[in-house]
């Protein structure tokens, strides 16, 4: 069969367009492809729920591709060790308490599963703003990546949701956004973002927890946004609080989800 290089090109317009289309309005959308994003993803992709997780990179993953320091390995303690086992992501004890896993296999897991439980994952695009109803998230407000980098004046489309989670990691992009452009008072002790601190690996794990919550009414904080949020610390190359602050995330909004059925 000869190859027309006209339906391959017309194969991945429709295609992709046909993908777009159908999540222009979403239960749940989540920003960030990092660990807990994709986690988050995956648990509320698995109880039904529309889920679309937007990455403004090439790859997904966020920082566990390299890591410590580039040498691919993680840890995970005990707690979150359960993580890898439902997604299936192989694990070795080292010491009492800690495991290690390898990074690249950990993180092309959980992409592959988060997108085979439902979940759709759009990459290299950006959440430039949020759609505002009555003092509430409901959507995001989207641009491709090389428009922001190539700083261009090009109008943003948008995504409608029910709740946006922000998993953007050190940055918190999306509640920065939020804060700079709005009066409004988070759910934090200032009713600002109050910054990350230095790394305290013990003290940032359990905060993970802790912080991951709803920030403001329709938007959620997970992984190091959530600490970065609420200002605790950093916790270096150990990722079970990441992997565990994704699951909490997401049955919190099932939670609300089901209130709202």
């Amino acid at each position: 069969m000869a190859l027309d290089e006209k339906i391959i090109t017309q194969a991945i317009i429709d295609r992709y367009f046909q993908k777009l289309k159908e999540n222009l309005r979403v239960d749940v959308a989540v920003v960030g492809g990092g660990p807990s994003g994709l986690v988050c993803a995956y648990f509320l992709a698995k109880k039904g729920f529309k889920v679309a997780l937007f990455e403004r990179k090439l790859s997904i993953g966020g920082g566990m591709w390299g890591g410590g320091m580039m040498f691919n390995e993680i840890v995970v303690q005990e707690e979150g060790k359960r993580i890898l086992e439902e997604f299936g992501i192989r694990s070795q004890p080292y010491q009492e308490g800690y495991y290690t896993a390898d990074s690249i296999e950990a993180i092309s897991t959980l992409c592959s599963k988060a997108v085979r439980a439902g979940a759709t994952i759009f990459n290299l695009i950006s959440a430039e703003d949020l759609i505002l109803r009555e003092n509430r998230v409901t959507g995001l407000v989207l641009n491709w990546t090389a428009v922001e980098m190539a700083n261009l004046h090009v109008d943003p489309l948008t995504v409608q949701s029910k709740f946006v989670v922000d998993a953007t990691g050190h940055a918190t992009e999306v509640v920065a956004i939020l804060q700079r452009k709005n009066e409004v008072r988070l759910h934090t002790e200032t009713g600002k973002i109050m910054g990350e601190k230095s790394l305290w690996a013990e003290a940032a794990e359990r905060d993970t927890m802790l912080h991951t919550k709803e920030v403001f009414p329709g938007l959620y904080v997970t992984g190091m946004a959530a600490n970065a949020t609420f200002g605790s610390y950093r916790m270096g190359p150990i990722f079970g609080g990441m992997l565990l602050s994704g699951e909490k995330a997401a049955a919190l909004i099932t939670e609300e989800l089901r209130k709202k059925r």
